[in-house]
């Protein structure tokens, strides 16, 4: 039987990542699809989205770590 409050982990996702930083309209790629762009700019509208970003040239841009514990966050065993 699974724990309900076990503790999801996903650091793996950063293990093929290349950079320490994922661009927003990059989410997609970066979890597998589990988040879209157009899902996470709804999020950081509403102060839901991952702490830790910036704007570069327009775009928005978090750190993998920061997107990783936001993923954490929300993720529940099913």
């Amino acid at each position: 039987m699974k724990k309900q409050n076990a503790k999801i982990d996903l650091k793996n996702l950063a293990d093929n990542w290349k950079s320490s930083y994922v661009a927003r309209n990059k989410i997609g790629e970066f979890t597998g699809g589990m988040v879209t762009p157009g899902t996470m700019a709804v999020l950081d509208s509403k102060g839901e989205g991952p702490e830790e970003k910036f704007l570069i040239n327009r775009k928005i841009c978090y750190s993998v770590a920061s997107v990783i514990e936001w993923l954490e966050g929300r993720a529940k065993a099913a």
